[in-house]
């Protein structure tokens, strides 16, 4: 009954979005379904769905034992901040992502945006989603079209309401993207594509006046990367391919952004080595006479370095004692609290680790000690970090500071800690008790290190999920690959997005998971990172073929009954595998993938080509690679049943993309599905999607691989 109360909705979503779209002749008008039609459509549908249920038992065989209802129904608690006794955060309670807020102490969360009204994928969002403003009473929440991307920054207040438009209709249809914001003096710094044109606009803008102040255009971002105290100075960043990064300087005043450090692209020769920066957040030091950050420049891995403002040639490594991790890994980043305060964030193994610091500057060297460990050991060990902020009280010698932390991990979802400004207690409050209904814990699969020896010697960091031993399932067991997208990114221990509910899903009804984190993946080190760039469709490649090959030795392992499925990027890699390797597979599924990259980069905003062409290619100066990386190329090979899933308005690949993959395995005879959710970007985010794909995708693979 309770899968059939699922599909009522189901079918309630299709009639609603019908009944809202009805068309006589040329005319088109539409209604709304009253409240209680809607209940009546849904008990009459979940009657009927469960008679048919019912009668077709004997011949169901593949209907779950654990409906994906019950792995969704821990809501996402996200990207929390902390304001004058309450903690602002993002969710998925209503089925949608929204804005919500509760007091510190616990209270019943209360929604501050309209009901259905959904905000981004925060791992999408350029920027953040949004800034708690105290002392002007409202939220600065940053609003786009069902996950178009063209975001509107809005007002709403405190208490909630509907969200207004700061700038009215002035960039309507562009991207302004709030990437930082002093919610003390309530000035906010935006990222403007306008989406026409190729540059990329820096904004300043008071909040309070919304005066806007421009900071300049370039071809390769002008980003906010830090500001001093008195917003007088803004250190900007151009970034041309991952961790090619330089710095410019804007003065309060003056009439265009200087060089600060690096060598700008029109300006080196093709045989000129250059280091890369890999620069993280700018942080002006105490006095303001100089910046500290991580960096690239002495460490693969990544270490705090420290330049004065008036010598920036002179960098110099900052020191760190106190460090409680161990393991392989990188540091993220550095990030001011206030005074000289500071957090320090590291992904070890692909778990998080995040300090609370306090630099010294003396005659004789420059460092960080940590005072405390906000994450990394219990309770918060073994998963990820979903977003942190600080909230500050005091000056510089009676400093006080309290975090709000959301965290998850592989088979936990994320839960909402705080620490306190009134103590300084090293273990946190945790605030939510988010958890999967109806699933015992032994059910799920912790997952085990399968990291493996890749053809060229390089280690390749993968997990391998395999069904519980309490699920009872005989026999080896068919073999689904994962493939994350990016590339440029990592498949971590994290519970709250796409991956992993899937991964579960599928290891719930008796398929292994193989999650490969292969070259080109970050949190190994920049080296590991850099070897896709103008790689696509090369040793990464590779890497996988030989992990499989390592798994073929697992009797554990049914290699004869194997699917592969992958997002963006991982679309394009199952796209690749599907047609270079066409005996490897029995089934996949493309979820928005490249398929022809010449296309593809056309196909996107002007501004975002010009990463693309530096980093994967020029489509007229390197057509013939192009071509040749293109699964395109090979589709006639494709041997295997395919499904293909896309978001209707997604602005990184298009609609367009998918429905070429889709009639070009029609035209070659293979057997193919192809759905497209509506009100969907590059991802899958409302929760009556998610249950429609998450089961989609799973009964495809039962299917054709026959667990």
């Amino acid at each position: 009954m309770i899968r059939a109360y699922g599909v009522a909705h189901h079918i309630l979503d299709v009639v609603a979005v019908y009944s809202k779209r009805c068309h006589l002749g040329s005319e088109e008008f539409s209604y709304e379904l009253s409240e209680s039609v809607k209940l009546l459509y849904v008990l009459m549908f979940s009657l009927c769905f469960a008679y048919g249920e019912l009668n077709s038992m004997g011949e169901q065989k593949t209907i779950s034992k654990f409906p994906i209802q019950s792995l969704l129904s821990a809501r996402l608690l996200l990207s929390p901040q902390l304001a004058r006794g309450r903690v602002y955060f993002m969710s998925d309670m209503s089925g949608v992502m929204s804005l919500y807020a509760m007091d510190q102490n616990g209270s019943i969360p209360e929604p501050l945006l309209p009901a259905g009204l959904a905000l981004q994928n925060p791992h999408l969002m350029a920027g953040h989603n949004f800034y708690v403003l105290p002392k002007l009473g409202k939220v600065l929440v940053m609003i786009d079209e069902n996950g178009n991307e063209n975001y509107q920054p809005c007002f709403v207040p405190l208490t909630g309401g509907i969200p207004e438009p700061i700038f009215g209709d002035k960039y309507k249809s562009e991207q302004i993207a709030c990437l930082h914001c002093d919610v003390d003096e309530n000035i906010a710094y935006f990222l403007r594509d306008d989406r026409k044109t190729p540059n990329i606009e820096g904004l300043r803008v008071d909040l309070a006046t919304l005066v806007v102040t421009s900071l300049g255009k370039s071809l390769y971002g002008n980003a906010f990367n830090g500001v001093d105290k008195n917003h007088s100075i803004v250190i900007l960043a151009d970034g041309y391919t991952a961790a090619d990064t330089i710095l410019y300087i804007w003065r309060k005043g003056s009439a265009e952004r200087q060089l600060l450090y690096g060598i700008p692209i029109e300006k080196r020769t093709s045989d000129q080595p250059i280091k890369l920066s890999g620069f993280g957040t700018c942080n002006f030091t105490p006095d303001s006479k100089g910046l500290l950050f991580k960096s690239n420049l002495f460490s693969d891995a990544g270490t705090v370095c420290y330049f004065p403002l008036d010598t920036p040639e002179n960098v110099v490594e900052v020191s760190v004692s106190g460090l409680k991790h161990k393991g392989t890994g990188e540091l993220v980043d550095l990030k001011t609290v206030k005074h000289d305060h500071y957090l320090l964030e590291y992904n070890i193994d692909g778990c998080s680790w995040l300090y609370e610091c306090r630099y010294h500057d003396d005659s004789v060297s420059k460092r960080l000690d940590v005072m405390r460990a906000l994450c990394g050991l219990p309770p918060l060990t073994d998963g990820v970090l979903m977003g942190y902020e600080a909230e500050t009280e005091g000056g510089a010698t009676n400093l006080k500071v309290g975090y709000v932390l959301s965290f998850a991990k592989a088979n936990t979802p994320a839960q909402l800690y705080l620490y306190s400004s009134a103590n300084q207690s090293e273990v946190p409050k945790v605030l939510s008790q988010e958890r999967v209904l109806g699933i015992d814990p032994k059910f799920l699969s912790p997952g085990e290190d399968a990291s493996f020896t890749s053809f060229d010697g390089l280690r390749v960091s993968a997990r391998l999920y395999l069904p519980s031993e309490h699920l009872g399932f005989p026999g080896s067991r068919p073999l689904v690959l994962y493939v994350h997208g990016g590339p440029q990114s990592q498949e971590r221990p994290d519970f709250t997005w796409f991956s992993m509910p899937l991964i579960q899903f599928l290891a719930l009804n008796g398929f292994a998971v193989f999650v490969p984190n292969v070259r080109g993946s970050s949190g190994y080190g920049l080296q590991y990172m850099k070897q896709v760039d103008h790689d696509w469709g090369g040793k990464d490649v590779l890497d996988h073929i030989e992990g499989l090959k390592m798994l073929e030795k697992d009797p554990r392992i049914d290699s004869s009954r194997r699917a592969v499925i992958g997002r963006s990027y991982g679309g394009y890699m199952t796209l690749t595998l599907v047609s270079r390797y066409p005996d490897l597979w029995k089934a996949a599924c493309d979820m928005f993938g490249p398929y022809d990259l010449i296309s593809f980069i056309h196909r996107l905003p002007e501004s975002w080509q010009t990463y693309f062409f530096l980093s994967m290619g020029h489509p007229e100066k390197d057509k013939d690679f192009l071509v040749e990386r293109s699964p395109k190329t090979y589709f006639k090979n494709v041997k295997c049943p395919m499904l293909i899933l896309q978001g209707r308005n997604d602005p990184r690949v298009i609609e367009a993309e998918s429905k070429d993959v889709a009639d070009s395995l029609r035209a070659n005879g293979v057997e193919t599905e192809f759905l497209v959710f509506e009100d969907e970007g590059h991802d899958v985010m409302k929760f009556k999607n998610k249950i429609v794909c998450y089961t989609k995708i799973t009964d495809f693979f039962r299917k054709h691989l026959s667990p």
